[in-house]
């Protein structure tokens, strides 16, 4: 077999493998971008923003969080997602750390500001919590690094969370602590009683609605990523559950 053959074999086969790493919804290859850091007055455990997380910890997450641009935050489809991100060393050699890789998952939405801002469309941007940012980047510097990054499997500690909010029929599930892929492209409950899946719909950032009356019912729910991974949890929640509880599964994404 001749060399352009081989390279032609090679190059076929590299294209095969990016295409399945794009269905599982994890892009392969590193991408350029920019990122700032929130400021020092801010807590990291407090970034859940346009998510709807009210403490990263309790979701699961920690301090390595991030506020994503539009064009990474897709309207609130990228909560809970992960990104690998490095410091490009090569293109900012006097701010940027040489070697260190960080995983920060997407939290909260940074907006633009219309006017030439680092969150503008269609820049790829993360603003960083203060503690993520200075594990790559060299402390002192005006707050702006070129990065490099991609979109990485999430390793979670324990099950899926599901929080429960609301009043009377109306409610709202944070749905967080998510492997796999991490962001959510569909979701469903069943109760007790109705016995059947009722589809859940995104009402901002991780906050997924429904108008049914669940009360008093034990609720299951199934989840499907954007990497096509379904799982379903049943019984999560026991038929005494109130509004503000948060329940852990044993199930949790690969």
């Amino acid at each position: 077999m001749g060399p352009s053959v081989t390279l032609s074999v090679f190059v076929c086969q590299f294209f095969v493998l990016v295409d399945l790493l794009n269905l599982k919804g994890i892009n392969g290859g590193w991408l350029n971008a920019h990122a700032t850091y929130y400021g020092a007055n801010q807590s990291p455990a407090t970034l859940g923003g346009a998510c709807g997380y009210d403490n990263t910890f309790h979701a699961g997450f920690g301090v390595n969080t991030a506020a994503v641009s539009g064009a990474l935050f897709r309207g609130g489809v990228a909560c809970g997602a992960c990104y690998q991100l490095m410091c490009d060393y090569r293109a900012d050699p006097k701010w940027c750390l040489r070697r260190p890789v960080i995983t920060v998952t997407a939290t909260n939405f940074c907006p633009p500001n219309n006017n030439g801002g680092w969150c503008d469309p269609p820049r790829q941007h993360f603003d960083m919590s203060m503690p993520a940012f200075f594990r790559i980047a060299r402390q002192g510097n005006e707050g702006i690094v070129p990065v490099l990054y991609r979109r990485i499997s999430c390793k979670r500690r324990g099950g899926v969370r599901f929080t429960l909010r609301g009043q009377s029929n109306f409610n709202l599930v944070v749905i967080s602590n998510v492997g796999g892929s991490g962001d959510i492209k569909a979701a469903w409950v069943r109760g007790s009683r109705t016995r059947s899946w009722v589809p859940l719909h995104r009402n901002w950032g991780a906050n997924w609605q429904s108008t049914f009356d669940l009360r008093s019912q034990k609720l299951s729910f199934k989840l499907t990523l954007v990497d096509a991974q379904t799982l379903e949890f049943f019984d999560i929640v026991p038929s005494n559950w109130r509004f503000g509880q948060t329940f852990s599964s044993q199930n949790q994404f690969s």
